[in-house]
Parts: structure tokens; C-alpha cells; sequence
């Protein structure tokens, strides 16, 4: 799957690349998973800044590296800057950071994983009252990341195992910008 509307230094296209970088930092997370912390604590409205997103989401590994400055701080403000234009496309160029389409289909399924994982606790580091005034599909939404989240998926190899791993992943995608539209009109209420 092609990331549309990434195209800058390191961006959410580039899973190996922050993968290493966490690797270097000793952050003990893996980069599908920091991303969807990042990526769910912007939907849910958390107010992070591009320069010290790490203490918002509690990754002390990523805050010090923020704080140290370099190339590594470089990276991950463009990560951050990178997600949040995404996230703020109108023709919803936003997807997850997961492994290339080359990766072994099961590792791009656990990645996935912990992708939702990320995802649901950035939410709740940016908004744990969203729950109640959000739609009854919103809801329904984060009930379903939850179950992903909270699974092992089982894949072979093959052409039905792509597709069905093509189309929750599209789920996932279109439930983090249900959720993202969602927040957004739940603050502008209160």
C-alpha cells in the first residue's frame, strides 16, 4: 500500500527507518506502535507540539532525544509534522506506519496490532472522556480497534490472507479518521 501525501524526511512510510531509530534510543517500542499513539493522540485533539510530542505520550527514550536535539530530534519532529498534515488532508491521505508491502505478511499483521494498540492508549492520553460523546459508530469503532488490539492475527501466506489483511487494514485507517472527525466535533460542542 502506497502512503499518499508522505513525502518528507522521516515519515510514516519509513517504518525501518524509525524502527531504528527507536532501536538506537533504547526506547523498547516498536515504531508501528509509537506511531499509533502519535497518530491517535492528534485524532483525539491532545496537544502535543512537534518538538516534545514524547513527554505527551509518556516515551521518555523519544522525549530525551527531543531534548538532546540533532538529527534524531530532526526525525521525529518530522514525524510528527508529517502525521499531523496527514491527518489534516482533505482527501484523507492518512494510513498507519506498518512494514513495507515486501515484509512477511505476518509480521505487517503483528505491526498492525500494535499499531491499534498505539492508537487507543494516544487516545486516551488525549482525551479519556471522548467515550460517551462520541457516535454510537464511533464507539463502535474503538470497541473494534480494541478487539484488533487485543488479538493475535493468524495468517498465512497467500492471495485470501492479503485481501483480508487489506481490508482491516483499510478499516483501521478509515476507523482512526472516523474518530479523528469525531473528537474534533465533540470539542467544537464543548
Amino acid at each position: 500500500m502506497a502512503h499518499a501525501g508522505y513525502n518528507r524526511g522521516m515519515d510514516p512510510s519509513n517504518h525501518d527507518e524509525l524502527e531504528q531509530l527507536l532501536a538506537r534510543l533504547q526506547a523498547g517500542v516498536e515504531a508501528a506502535e509509537v506511531h499509533g499513539a502519535l497518530a491517535g493522540f492528534l485524532c483525539a485533539g491532545g496537544r502535543g507540539r512537534a518538538d516534545n510530542w514524547g513527554e505527551s505520550l509518556a516515551l521518555d527514550a523519544v522525549l530525551d532525544a527531543q531534548t538532546e536535539g540533532g538529527a534524531d530530534a530532526d526525525n521525529l519532529r518530522a514525524l510528527f509534522e508529517a502525521t499531523a498534515d496527514a491527518l489534516a488532508d482533505e482527501d484523507d491521505a492518512f494510513a498507519p506506519m506498518l512494514p513495507d508491502d515486501d515484509a512477511a505478511l505476518a509480521s505487517r499483521a503483528d505491526a498492525l496490532v500494535a499499531w491499534c494498540r498505539g492508537f487507543l492508549g494516544g487516545v486516551g492520553l488525549a482525551n479519556p472522556r471522548a467515550r460517551g460523546v462520541l457516535s454510537e459508530e464511533a464507539e463502535e469503532a474503538i470497541a473494534d480497534l480494541g478487539r484488533i488490539a487485543a488479538s493475535e492475527l493468524s495468517v498465512e501466506e497467500g492471495d485470501a490472507d492479503e485481501d483480508a489483511y487489506a481490508e482491516v487494514l483499510e478499516f483501521v485507517r478509515v476507523a482512526a479518521l472516523l474518530l479523528r472527525d469525531e473528537c474534533a466535533a465533540a470539542a467544537k460542542r464543548h
